[in-house]
């Protein structure tokens, strides 16, 4: 009787070491979210840790998160660090109750590493960056030692002696502590979320004032036959909610503009300039149909869409910084653009100053940029993967060689130069389809910013090419649909879609991966015809 008596008190003070270990962690992230909202909110621990697993992330594992989990791949990677940082802390409590002082310690090393994780990302500030994390743990650490204490000290009952057997332990104050301690921890943290939110209410109200004035250079009018009337085809522009997302940014930056400037320096550059939002909308603008691809977009993927952006010119900006292109004479062949959280991507000067419609955009199919993609400017080059030309969020512009700097996903084996490579896509019918016999309208979109689109052909089985019927072409920087009636017959068929740019050159079979300048292939798509 005794025996088990005591297996049960020890299972039960096991358990609720295992809850302190929890409570502490609790108590780390939410007093670091406090400290965080009086330092900056990108200095919180999750946010700084998984930042620092996102820049240490092969590249092969990025793609394969990109590829199975999409735009929700920032949700996944947080929620597997809560759920890592709650185990460690069940296994630290566990562990404290045996050794108080190491349990506590370990909770202090893990801020330690949330502090290194935030003073070495890209957008820090400072060694300030790492006060939310070592403050947290400390915090947590404390919280745990005192926790463990009410499990591990003898209860004292007034007039009697000290109870020295298992079942000796403070259960009340345990209880009263940890419920203080958890009440706590919710206080803090939602302080600290509420004063977080609030430095983001300039960036919204900034957003929400902004007025795009009219372009200087509209774009010209969409052909009408520019979209086709097929059930499945997506909408030749792709709304703004609706449009694809792939950065590297755990949390999206919210930057308000009226602060905001960019700055462009560097090689070759005669005078240094910076600019305000206002100096930008006080420019004469072009209005531009601009199809964008990322490359991690693998054959027949999502990842492309197609929006009328408005901004500057940015050969423009360069040239009255007197800056020129290498077959000019030029300094610099590279261009790196440097957002506010810290992210490089390097640009080849010549394709920005070659006539092609680079731009620093500040709208999107009528309106300020969204936060997700860019507010309150971004950089756009037709006819480059957005990783070497679309800089989100952008503050500053460096002029610099190949040679000297290596950009962020360089530096993580991707190709320092990326011209989109031509592309198709069967749109409909889906993969696995059973469409009925008879005349079945195949359709989907091909793409080759900056060469355009000259010809898409189908092939059914293994029949011959036969040639689609190409909608209008807006322009050579936006994707082209096409379709195909087919006199499908009963059972199983491959669909298959080849492309040719308006260079002559037909899309290459050749199947590749997406590392390190983007998929090739032809895309295909099963069905079976009943």
């Amino acid at each position: 009787m005794t025996t088990v008596r005591i297996n049960r008190t020890a299972l039960t003070r096991g358990t609720l070491a295992a809850l302190s270990g929890l409570l502490a962690g609790f108590a780390a992230l939410t007093v670091a979210e406090l400290v965080s909202a009086a330092v900056r909110p990108e200095a919180s621990p999750v946010t700084a840790v998984g930042g620092a697993a996102i820049d240490r992330t092969p590249a092969g594992v990025k793609d394969f998160a990109i590829r199975n989990f999409g735009e929700n791949d920032k949700f996944v990677l947080q929620l597997g660090i809560v759920i890592t940082l709650a185990l460690f802390a069940l296994a630290v409590g566990v562990l404290a109750l045996r050794f108080r002082r190491t349990g506590s310690a370990a909770v202090l090393a893990f801020g330690v590493i949330g502090a290194a994780s935030a003073v070495s990302r890209p957008d820090s500030t400072g060694i300030v960056d790492g006060l939310p994390s070592l403050v947290g743990a400390v915090a947590g650490a404390v919280l745990l030692y005192v926790l463990i204490g009410r499990l591990t000290q003898p209860r004292r009952i007034p007039g009697e002696e000290e109870q020295e057997n298992e079942g000796g332990w403070d259960r009340r104050g345990f209880l009263i502590a940890a419920t203080a301690a958890a009440a706590a921890s919710t206080v803090a943290g939602a302080v600290g979320r509420t004063l977080n939110g609030r430095s983001a209410q300039d960036a919204v109200a900034s957003r929400e004032g902004a007025r795009l004035p009219a372009p200087a250079s509209p774009a010209k009018p969409i052909p009408a036959g520019a979209q086709l009337r097929v059930p499945g085809l997506p909408p030749f522009t792709t709304p703004n909610s609706k449009f694809y997302r792939v950065d590297t940014a755990l949390v999206v930056p919210k930057v308000d503009a009226n602060s905001w400037r960019l700055r462009i320096h560097g090689k070759g550059v005669r005078r240094d300039l910076e600019f305000s939002y206002q100096d930008l909308l006080d420019r004469p603008l072009i209005e531009r149909e601009i199809t964008l691809c990322c490359v991690s977009n693998e054959v027949g993927g999502p990842y492309i869409g197609h929006a009328r952006w408005i901004g500057v010119r940015l050969a423009d900006l360069l040239k009255e910084a007197g800056v020129k292109p290498p077959s000019r004479g030029g300094k610099a062949d590279q261009i790196i653009a440097r957002s506010v959280d810290g992210m490089t991507l390097g640009t080849p000067v010549e394709d920005v100053m070659d006539g092609r419609d680079a731009m620093l955009a500040v709208g999107m199919n009528g309106e300020p940029l969204p936060f997700v993609h860019g507010f309150p400017v971004r950089m756009l080059v037709p006819g480059l993967y957005g990783y070497v030309s679309a800089c989100k969020w952008i503050e500053d512009i460096e002029l610099t060689t190949f040679d000297d700097y290596d950009a962020y996903w360089v530096k993580r084996k991707w190709a320092r130069k990326a011209p989109i490579k031509t592309q198709s896509r069967i749109d409909t019918p889906k993969p696995f389809g059973r469409p009925e016999a008879g005349t079945v309208m195949v359709a989907g979109v091909a793409w080759a910013q900056h060469r355009g689109i000259e010809k898409v052909e189908i092939r059914v089985d293994d029949g011959p090419w036969r040639p689609a019927q190409l909608a209008e072409q807006d322009t050579v920087d936006t994707w082209r649909q096409w379709s195909y009636p087919w006199k499908a017959t009963p059972g199983g068929h491959t669909l298959t879609v080849r492309a040719t740019d308006g260079k002559g050159d037909v899309q290459t079979e050749k199947r590749t991966k997406t590392v390190p300048d983007g998929a090739s292939g032809w895309h295909s798509v099963v069905v079976t015809v009943e």
